[in-house]
């Protein structure tokens, strides 16, 4: 006994003058050692872009924001404050527009109707895109496996968002800003490596492993077909992807300029540290044109993996920089996905009761300070939510007064 108090004793005053850090993580050696590791070279796809494409502006031009910090901000709420440094560069009020014939910049999301029906809870991401973007300059495709059409939720959107017949964009510039689509792979890899009469491009030893709309993509968790998919509809369209299981916070307009995808979290995980739900790139971009060479001329994913998503981007990022190309851009984590970090410093957990003190560096986001709690959620540009479709919303908790009562005031 008195062995066990004094090990408790002596735990406790390390602890109060320590800081542990500890994570543990098992990789297989196999896996890093053939398909991290190594850096391929460049297809060239920056020496011959599509006329779509203007190189020299889209990487060297000039830009109104800086997105990349720099540092991991892990300390106290320095990555929620340099993220209210990348403001709206517009004047524009959410209503307005630049030019009626001006294009609007597209959003795409996805959902997979053959695991579930799209209901209540995948609506808030409509939602927040509707109260936060300025709907005179941005669109929100849906796209899906199936036909989504019929559905009662998606009909009443349709009804007010939809393209107007015979309509005046400019008398009502809600008009045109959503759509919904049905997603057909074989047909949006068409022109790319992964189109499957593209196999002539590669040699024997940089062969395509099978046409595209052969491989096993549509997996039990929608992550092989979603990494996909998103890659091919910013390639054909350009614009953003955001995943459904994202809530927006504030409009994405400071952050267009660039192309982009996001940090997964603050601790800059060694293997995986790039996360894709919520990426923008244009038409055409060359740094998809090496992304689709990377999957076209190594083993297919693994079902239920993030081989083409964040190892994939891990990938192209490695191999820009070797090659000379300057890379895309990476958002600071908690731009969106403010709970991935630290318990004294990410945002509380959406599914469980506001602790009323709220937490360090957090006590403004107690249920007795939403004016401040309004503030910083205003600062970051979306919540991830990481596929938790089964847990609800506390009732009267800091999303709920925060965020959905905010999306239905506004809407």
């Amino acid at each position: 006994t008195l062995i066990i108090l004094a090990f408790l004793l002596l735990l406790y005053l390390l602890l109060g003058i320590y800081e542990p850090h500890i994570e543990l993580a098992f990789y297989s050696r196999k896996f890093v050692r053939e398909e991290v590791l190594p850096v391929k070279p460049l297809a060239g796809c920056f020496n011959r872009p599509s006329r779509r494409y203007n190189v020299t502006e889209r990487l060297y031009g000039p830009r109104m924001t800086e997105v990349q910090a720099g540092l991991e901000m892990r300390f106290g709420l320095d990555c929620y404050e340099f993220a209210g440094t990348v403001r709206n560069p517009s004047s524009l009020s959410r209503h307005q527009q630049q030019s009626s014939n001006q294009p609007r910049t597209l959003f795409h999301t996805y959902w997979r109707s053959d695991l579930a029906s799209f209901g209540p809870r995948q609506e808030y991401m409509l939602k927040s895109f509707f109260a936060t973007q300025n709907l005179a300059t941005s669109k929100l495709i849906l796209w899906s496996n199936g036909d989504l059409k019929g559905n009662r939720i998606l009909t009443d959107y349709l009804r007010r968002y939809g393209d107007a017949d015979g309509g005046n964009r400019e008398d009502n510039p809600e008009r045109g800003s959503f759509e919904i689509r049905r997603a057909e792979v074989a047909q949006l890899a068409r022109g790319t490596a992964l189109d499957p009469n593209a196999n002539t491009e590669y040699g024997a030893d940089q062969k395509l492993w099978a046409p595209i709309h052969h491989l096993p993509l549509f997996d039990k968790k929608a992550w092989v077909d979603g990494d996909l998919i998103r890659l091919l509809l910013l390639w054909n369209y350009g614009g953003v992807w955001v995943d459904m299981d994202f809530l927006l916070t504030r409009d994405l307009e400071p952050l267009l300029e660039h192309e982009f995808v996001t940090q997964w979290d603050c601790y800059g995980k060694k293997y995986t540290p790039l996360n894709g739900a919520l990426m923008r790139f244009h038409v055409h971009s060359p740094y998809l044109c090496e992304a689709f060479h990377i999957m076209a001329t190594d083993p297919p994913p693994r079902p239920h993996s993030t081989d083409w998503g964040s190892t994939l981007y891990l990938k192209l990022y490695r191999s820009l920089v070797s090659g000379g190309v300057r890379p895309f851009k990476i958002l600071p984590w908690c731009f969106t996905d403010g709970r991935s970090c630290r318990l004294d410093n990410r945002l509380p957990d959406p599914f469980k009761e506001d602790n009323k003190a709220g937490i360090e560096g957090h006590t403004h986001l107690s249920s007795s300070s939403t004016a401040d709690a309004g503030v910083a959620l205003s600062q970051v540009f979306g919540i991830h939510l990481h596929n938790q479709w089964e847990k609800s919303y506390p009732s009267d908790g800091w999303v709920e007064r925060l965020l959905l009562r905010r999306y239905e005031s506004i809407l």
